[in-house]
């Protein structure tokens, strides 16, 4: 059955899967529901812990059966089934792991009972060990190296360097840094006040990351897959790079809101986000506190002073 790409379906992501010719995606990308109870409009996110992990290996095999046989997989997913769905995609699905990104982000989700969580875990896979893409020299994933802007070493890379895992307290304050050669990835979640924000879809991945993933496990022309489309990022992002692209989505809201966005975008439009998240924000030295503020426009009451 031929395939029409360039497209969002609407509907179930497996039934969907089945019915596309098996090696036949560069590249799938996968951001599922976390089962941690987020209110979606059609999909019940809170099923136990059985019952989603079969779901998952369900959906998880139909991406390794579209996959080329050089074919790369990238999972998003968060703390609570990610060492799950790691081994059984090594173990059980017969993928390999390439990379373990985190992606830290600023604005982290507030907890009351453990530390707030600010980041979400990267699963960078393929079929074949041996044989997949991977543009390390594409310019617009490496940047320059400490050598090149710190140390004027001439040993140092003209091209600068690929992306390093760390505990950060305050990422502006280190722009060395969440480097694009380092396996922790600093990029903002897109918030409220972003104007890349669409508003209907409460989990919305920013075109950095997926940009990001693309141009590193594709050429232009290759074929992206989305089986759980949202918002509509990856399918965005592959248009304006010039790829090939196909996703399926359970909700018709979503359906509707994601072909809007796609009828927006031509191919080669610029990405949305901030290019480089550390000059975003103020560092600590540059920062104010309510006191300062309040110094400078003489209002802090006397018991304070």
């Amino acid at each position: 059955m031929a395939t029409n790409w360039n497209q969002v379906r609407q509907g179930d992501c497996i039934k969907g899967m089945q019915q596309l010719e098996g090696g036949s995606v560069d590249l799938a990308f996968a951001d599922p529901p976390f089962n941690i109870g987020y209110d979606y409009d059609t999909y019940n996110d809170d099923r136990s812990a059985d019952e989603y992990l079969d779901w998952s290996k369900t959906w998880l095999s139909e991406v390794v059966r579209v996959l080329k046989p050089d074919g790369t997989f990238w999972l998003a997913i968060g703390d609570e089934y990610a060492a799950e769905l790691k081994v059984m995609m090594q173990r059980e699905l017969g993928l390999h792991c390439r990379s373990w990104v985190i992606w830290y982000y600023t604005f982290g989700v507030n907890c009351k009972n453990k530390f707030s969580r600010s980041h979400a875990h990267l699963f960078h896979m393929v079929k074949n060990p041996k044989e997949f893409t991977f543009n390390a020299d594409d310019p617009q994933i490496r940047i320059p190296s400490a050598r090149q802007l710190v140390y004027g070493d001439k040993r140092a890379n003209p091209k600068g360097r690929l992306p390093d895992d760390t505990w950060i307290l305050r990422p502006q304050d280190i722009p060395e840094s969440f480097q694009s050669e380092e396996d922790t990835w600093y990029v903002p979640r897109v918030n409220g006040t972003f104007k890349e924000r669409k508003g209907w879809h409460g989990c919305q991945m920013p075109e950095l990351i997926l940009a990001r993933i693309i141009r590193a496990c594709t050429h232009e022309g290759a074929k992206v897959l989305d089986p759980f489309s949202g918002s509509g990022t990856t399918l965005a992002v592959a248009k304006k790079l010039h790829r090939e692209f196909l996703g399926f989505e359970l909700s018709e809201e979503y359906t509707t809101r994601v072909n809007e966005r796609l009828s927006e975008i031509t191919p080669g439009d610029p990405l949305q986000g901030t290019e480089n998240p550390l000059k975003s924000a103020p560092s600590t030295k540059n920062g104010k506190t309510l006191e300062s503020r309040q110094k400078k426009n003489k209002t802090i009451p006397k018991e304070r002073l």
